[in-house]
């Protein structure tokens, strides 16, 4: 694995190199049900997340009401703020539409019903920021459950970075994601 330095963010190569586009049809939404913990959150993210309106809630079906409820919609691990899974699975905020898994804050912010959008790292996805050296470092979590996404990125020549790219833009600014898009026209990517 190597790194790549684009302003003051570490950025591994496999996030250059990658193709991917989600195709929901295929998918299902898997990765809002897949995996123990929920959405990683900031803490405006969380603090947003505590005054939800009763319109987003009954969007939910009733289990995630009451768990809601019961338990809220932010859980700590590790010192780092997650949405809560219902038995360690779907996330919370999870709806199904179509036989697809779908974000009810996705969907309220769509129809107005929010001020804000999914949490970032679910927009980033599958894109993850960790740190090294102190520093923001983007890794590709490449899973299985996303194999059709790289085949669709594949067929249709997406890159990863034009995929997440207004995600990229909310976390660094357009100008950042400009100054990567032009590292990786540059550079002989292998």
């Amino acid at each position: 694995m190597s790194l790549v330095s684009v302003g003051d963010v570490l950025v591994e190569r496999d996030v250059l190199n990658a193709l991917f586009s989600c195709d929901l049809h295929e998918c299902k939404g898997t990765c809002c049900v897949e995996g123990e913990l929920g959405a990683p959150l900031s803490d405006s993210e969380a603090e947003q997340l505590l005054h939800l309106p009763e319109e987003l809630l009954r969007t939910l079906p009733e289990k995630n009401i009451k768990y809601l409820r019961r338990h809220g919609c932010v859980e700590v691990y590790q010192g780092t703020q997650y949405t809560r899974t219902i038995d360690n699975r779907e996330c919370v905020f999870t709806s199904i539409r179509e036989g697809i898994t779908v974000c009810a804050i996705e969907i309220a912010f769509r129809e107005g019903l929010l001020e804000f959008d999914k949490p970032l790292s679910c927009r980033l996805f599958p894109i993850r920021v960790r740190k090294k050296f102190g520093l923001d470092y983007l890794v590709y979590e490449q899973h299985a459950m996303c194999r059709s996404a790289r085949k669709a990125g594949g067929e249709r020549q997406v890159k990863l970075i034009d995929y997440v790219y207004q995600a990229l833009s909310a976390l660094y600014s357009v100008d950042w994601v400009k100054s990567l898009k032009a590292f990786v026209d540059s550079s002989p990517m292998k």
